[in-house]
């Protein structure tokens, strides 16, 4: 398996060179080309999946890049086991979509040779991500999926808006990357590799212990919380929208923000040998769900309504990694994936029917958008829990973790989460689709075959995928072995309290919005402190702003007032000691040869004084002379 599997993110990196260097050359091909070496590399995937499924094991090849006096040594290698294989399979399929779908959504687009160059090095970023075997060369990988995404948010730079919000990403995700990197330097102090097969051994065996294991490990979590938007490191993900849809949906579904994600799993021995650890990332998971979920409510800008729910799930995957269950945390993110591409996707066929982001502007589209709408539902039902979709399966998989685990606060948390899910995706929906008809529905059209053929492909999927369940919980747990949660009594109602709190969520959309039986702008209004506090997202980012403005400014400004008064000023005092010294030192310089005999002389004469006075015994010698 592993002798071919190189090529899997060698492909889009060949096809995102030779796009690049031929410029506007290979404006007409650019799509077809990066598409092409996608399509080769989800062959290449699927048959190293085959291959896994019908001779499992855990397979690494590497090669020293560095090595340190003390026998820590850098590499550069690859690592294929189930958890490496299953995202290789996710991202090159989900970018296949994506590609495909782009071939229509950005037809005509004056960088279009950018945007897809851009695109498949995205991809090999994080296909390399994926498959490194040493921590070293993930974080190589890492920081290649943070500049892609720079990349691609702001791809229309002119927009102020657009080079805002990815000047932001890069920003915020880098304060995340630092405690990821200080994580990585203690880890290798303590353990003396950077192989995480090896780290994941060592630590099994008690070589990190105590309250090391939980700094690494929250350090480590730093990047993950950046990465995938988890509080306080979210504030990034919305305005990350400015960039084209398809890029949106890339970075939603399958590359960075489930690179944190897979970054805990991926490290899951390191962060099981701390429970405190792991009650943190399950309790900031949980908030972030539900802060996320309820100011999902509210807004109107389409993409942002998908961009809060994917901090919502990404909250869902963390509790459960939290909970011990690293698997249920890796079969939701396989099958968020699905829907939540999807879900963007469908999106971007209705702006581009009808150029508006903004659901006020739309309802009444489905008649004119049939496929965008019935495979937009198909994929709203998924993220909702209902059955037989996938994310009723991957869902309750995570709240019967958090059951197991002896979280009952947690557990709520994840219920409520569900009913305000429901409720926020077919508000969207329901206004989009079913809703009053808006004047701009006159123009709407349903999307060319190159972009409703990845949404019906994706709907199937969102359809069925669910159903693997314990056959992927089986194979994935060979990368570090099943996880250790507990057996709690009764956890098949579980799913019955998460199905009856998403009917709940789909009738109080259904009330509100499509019967109108409750006004949504009296809520508003009756509710309006509530209401204005979730449309400001909590104020998080004025908070930041004033953080920002009031303490790092300020901080800034004792910073200059110390390197003006105290750093220069030491250095201007010795200079002008120095000066005064070389003044006085000026007039000695007469220019007249008997002045200098005499200084001589009586140079001469202190140093015999001051050798008699410090030294009598010579004049005792000089006396019995």
């Amino acid at each position: 398996m592993i002798a071919h599997v190189w090529l899997v993110p060698a492909l889009p990196l060949l096809a995102a060179i030779l796009v690049s260097a031929a410029g506007q050359r290979s404006a007409r091909l650019a799509g077809s080309i990066t598409t092409g070496a996608v399509f080769f590399s989800l062959i290449m995937a699927l048959n190293v999946l085959a291959g896994l499924i019908s001779t499992p094991g855990v397979e690494q090849v590497s090669m020293v890049w560095l090595r340190s006096a003390g026998n820590l040594s850098m590499e550069l290698g690859m690592l294929v086991d189930p958890l490496s294989v299953i995202m290789l399979v996710i991202v090159c399929f989900i970018s296949l979509m994506v590609q495909i779908y782009s071939l229509g959504y950005m037809a005509g687009d004056k960088g279009i040779t950018r945007y897809f160059s851009f695109m498949s090095f995205f991809t090999f970023s994080m296909l390399g991500l994926v498959l490194a075997n040493n921590l070293i060369t993930l974080y190589m990988f890492w920081e290649l999926v943070g500049l892609s995404s720079y990349l691609l948010i702001g791809f229309w730079y002119h927009k102020p808006e657009a080079a805002d919000a990815a000047k932001k990403a890069f920003i915020v995700t880098r304060f995340g990357d630092l405690g990821f990197l200080i994580g990585i330097l203690v880890l290798a102090y303590f353990l003396n590799t950077f192989n995480i097969l090896e780290v994941g051994e060592a630590v099994k065996d008690g070589r990190l212990t105590g309250q090391w294991s939980t700094i690494v490990a929250l350090l480590i979590f730093a990047g993950a919380a950046g990465k995938s938007a988890q509080f306080p490191l979210h504030v990034w993900l919305p305005d990350a929208m400015e960039g084209p849809t398809p890029v949106s949906a890339l970075i939603h579904a399958a590359t960075m923000v489930a690179a944190g994600v897979f970054l805990v799993a991926r490290l899951f021995p390191v962060f099981a040998a701390s429970e405190t650890a792991l009650m943190i990332i399950a309790y900031l998971g949980g908030f972030t769900a539900l802060l996320a979920a309820t100011v999902a409510c509210v807004q109107n800008d389409i993409k942002r309504i998908l961009a809060y729910s994917t901090m919502s799930q990404l909250g869902y995957m963390m509790m459960a990694l939290g909970c011990r269950d690293y698997i249920a945390g890796m079969f939701h993110l396989t099958t968020h994936a699905v829907f939540k591409a999807l879900l963007f996707l469908a999106a971007g066929s209705v702006i581009h029917a009808i150029h508006t982001n903004d659901i006020r502007q739309m309802g009444g589209l489905g008649p004119r958008l049939k496929i965008t709408a019935a495979t937009m539902l198909v994929a709203a039902l998924a993220l909702s829990g209902i059955p037989p979709f996938s994310g009723f399966f991957s869902k309750d998989a995570i709240l019967m973790g958090i059951w197991a685990a002896g979280r009952m606060d947690l557990l709520m948390v994840g219920i409520v989460t569900a009913f305000l899910t429901t409720f926020y995706v077919f508000r969207l929906w329901i206004v989009v689709f079913a809703g009053h008809p808006a004047e701009k529905k006159r123009q709407a059209h349903e999307s060319p075959w190159i972009m409703a053929i990845p949404l019906m492909v994706l709907a199937l999927l969102a359809l069925s995928l669910g159903w693997l369940g314990e056959n992927f919980r089986h194979f994935i747990s060979a990368s570090w072995g099943a996880p250790q949660v507990g057996e709690a009594p009764h956890h098949r109602l579980i799913p019955m309290f998460a199905f009856l709190a998403s009917l709940a969520g789909f009738g109080w959309a259904y009330l509100v919005y499509f019967k109108k039986t409750i006004s949504a702008r009296l809520l508003a209004r009756r509710f309006a402190g509530t209401y204005k506090l979730l449309e400001r997202k909590y104020y998080i980012d004025e908070i930041y702003i004033f953080l920002v403005r009031q303490g790092m400014f300020v901080f800034s400004r004792g910073l200059a007032w110390f390197d003006r008064y105290v750093v220069d000023g030491m250095v201007n005092r010795v200079g002008e000691f120095f000066r005064l010294a070389g003044k006085g030192t000026r007039l000695l310089q007469v220019g007249r040869l008997q002045a200098y005999l005499l200084a001589f002389f009586l140079g001469l004469v202190v140093i015999m004084v001051s050798v008699l006075m410090t030294h009598p015994e010579i004049m005792e010698i000089i006396k019995s002379k």
